[in-house]
C-alpha cells in the first residue's frame, strides 16, 4: 500500500465568498487562502482508495477584496480574517476536514465522495477531482460549494443584515504531485 502526503508547499486551498443584501455593492467579495492543510491519498496499488484532508483554520489570510466601494486595505483585511475566525469559531473548532471514503474514476480524474466537518458538524459531499498528466507530475484540481449554514456557521453581517457575507462560498484545491515521489 502506497500512501501519498501533500500539504500546502505542494498546491493551494482557497475559498471565494460573495456579498448580499441591500447594501451589498458596498461589500467585498473576498478570495481567502487556507495556508495550512494536509492531505493524505491511500493507493490500492494503481488506484487511489482513500482520501484525507484537514485544514489548519487559523492559517487563513485574506488575499484580495474585489469590488466595494474602496480597495480592501491591510486593516480592512485583518479586521475581515478576525471576523472569519469569529463566525467559525476557530478556537473552538480549530480544523475543517474532509475524509473520503470511496474513490471512483471518471474520464478525467476521480469522484471522492465522503464526509466534510466544519465547525464540528459532519456532511456528505462529493468532489470531483480533476487530474493531468504533466509529464513528470500531475496536476489535481477541484471546486467545490459549500453553504456555511450547513454547518451551523452565521455569515458574518453588518447594517443590520443589509450587507452579509453570502452562504454559499466556493472552494478550490489545486495541488502538483511529482511522479517519482
Amino acid at each position: 500500500m502506497t500512501v501519498w502526503k501533500l500539504d500546502a508547499s505542494e498546491g493551494q486551498l482557497l475559498v471565494m465568498t460573495d456579498v448580499t443584501g441591500r447594501a451589498a455593492r458596498m461589500g467585498h467579495r473576498l478570495t481567502i487562502a487556507m495556508n495550512a492543510w494536509r492531505a493524505t491519498v491511500t493507493w490500492a496499488g494503481a488506484d487511489p482508495s482513500a482520501a484525507a484532508l484537514e485544514v489548519d483554520v487559523d492559517s487563513l489570510k485574506v488575499l484580495r477584496g474585489e469590488g466595494g466601494v474602496t480597495k480592501l486595505s491591510g486593516p480592512e483585511r485583518s479586521v475581515a480574517r478576525s471576523n472569519a475566525l469569529k463566525s467559525l469559531d476557530a478556537k473552538r473548532f480549530p480544523s475543517i476536514s474532509f475524509q473520503a471514503d470511496d474513490v471512483a474514476k471518471t474520464a478525467d480524474g476521480y469522484r471522492l465522495t465522503g464526509t466534510v466537518t466544519i465547525h464540528g458538524k459532519s456532511h456528505p459531499q462529493t468532489v470531483h477531482l480533476r487530474v493531468e498528466d504533466l509529464g513528470d507530475s500531475w496536476r489535481m484540481s477541484t471546486e467545490a460549494r459549500v453553504s456555511q449554514s450547513d454547518f451551523g456557521v452565521k455569515p458574518y453581517s453588518l447594517f443590520m443584515g443589509s450587507m452579509k457575507v453570502a452562504d454559499e462560498v466556493t472552494v478550490t484545491f489545486t495541488a502538483t504531485r511529482r511522479k517519482a515521489d
